[in-house]
């Protein structure tokens, strides 16, 4: 193998398959990353066993091969590169990949490719396509909801429904739920659901940031891996085998109030309450009333932060306490001016829309309010 590209776009590729190296592992294999030509390009791919990244870069490539080198010395020495041509040429007989840019020479003692385990090609005759600003939007606002417990492997998974021409994400920790319908391109030929890991759809969200175009998916028969192609790189995930909650039976059919206010001004609200909810649990109060919302958080240690904010309320006032960390999350996730916020007391679940959007919502539950 004997290839040239530039330290920018090598840097950016091993930037993305690079995320899909695990941090500890028993084969060292995994530990490597593969570099290989392919229709002169250079193919980057690493994976965990769980989640792989190919990322392809442009090349001019002189003579063909593959090597699978160490990732992170490999891709630390690359982004120390000052921006110039990066020569790569490999000895067969060492396995040993040389490494030239500018005044820098390096060499990197490989393993075979061969030992590198396959990642699953797209099927472009199965899949179908999805918007990928519309793509990460929805994973923006139903992945951070996802559990982190490993105890309960569904939960840390992201459930997609396909049906007719919507995808709805949906994601769950026992606290909280979030949804979001999100349209494709085409409909989909027979409806079905999967739960899609929700670390691998967080390395996705990173990929799909201000990309335009169509996303591909597919998945293998059965449905035990889903591919997410996208220009350049190729995300695949294993699935998650289980069966997950009915997230519908969760969200209130009805409300008693319902709160409008602007969504960055609760958000700001929030972030003051959370510097003395610290202390109690992120436990913070709102006490709805007439035109009102008031957002309160008590420490018998750090003291109180209170914030007023004007609201449109419709309905009865009410006193209801909630995880800041949980309000925080849901408002960043969401870009709208304004929310809803739907509630009937103090011990039934809240809901928070944007006014707006219907495609999503979200179901916070409440936290004890104790006595005063």
């Amino acid at each position: 193998m004997k290839l040239s590209c530039l330290q920018d776009n090598l840097a950016k590729g091993l930037g993305i398959a690079g995320r899909a190296v695990p941090s500890r592992t028993t084969m060292p294999i995994l530990g490597n990353v593969l570099l290989a030509t392919d229709h002169g390009q250079l193919k980057l791919a690493a994976t965990n066993m769980e989640l792989s990244i190919v990322c392809w870069v442009g090349a001019r490539v002189e003579t063909e091969g593959e090597i699978t080198v160490p990732a992170r010395n490999f891709i630390d020495l690359v982004n120390s590169l000052p921006p110039d041509q990066v020569d790569l040429s490999l000895d067969e007989s060492t396995l040993t990949l040389k490494l030239s840019c500018a005044s820098v020479q390096a060499s990197f003692r490989g393993i075979s490719a061969d030992e590198f385990p396959l990642v699953p090609e797209v099927d472009e005759n199965n899949g179908f396509s999805i918007e990928a600003a519309e793509l990460n939007k929805g994973l923006a606002q139903v992945t951070f909801a996802a559990s982190t417990d490993d105890s309960h492997p569904v939960l840390t998974g992201v459930l997609a429904e396909f049906e007719g021409q919507t995808m709805t994400l949906a994601a769950a920790d026992g606290f909280r739920l979030s949804l979001r319908d999100i349209p494709l391109v085409e409909p989909v030929p027979t409806a079905f659901s999967v739960i899609i890991p929700a670390r691998a759809l967080s390395e996705l969200m990173r990929i799909t940031s201000g990309l335009e175009g169509p996303v591909l998916l597919s998945t293998t028969r059965p449905h035990n891996q889903i591919l997410f192609q996208m220009p350049n790189t190729v995300l695949n995930s294993q699935l998650i085998d289980g069966n997950f909650p009915d997230v519908r039976r969760i969200i209130p059919p009805s409300h008693k109030t319902r709160v409008v206010i602007g969504r960055e001004e609760l958000l700001q609200a929030c972030k003051r309450a959370a510097i003395f909810a610290r202390d109690v649990a992120n436990i913070v109060t709102l006490h709805v009333e007439e035109g009102e919302l008031t957002v309160r958080a008590d420490s018998a240690e750090a003291g109180q932060g209170l914030t007023r904010l004007m609201a449109s309320v419709e309905g009865v006032g009410l006193e209801i306490a909630f995880n800041v960390r949980f309000l925080i999350d849901v408002l960043s996730a969401l870009d709208t001016p304004q929310i809803a916020l739907e509630l009937n007391s103090a011990t039934n679940p809240g809901i928070i829309k944007a006014v707006g959007d219907d495609a999503f919502i979200h179901v916070v539950m409440p936290m004890h309010l104790g006595h005063r």
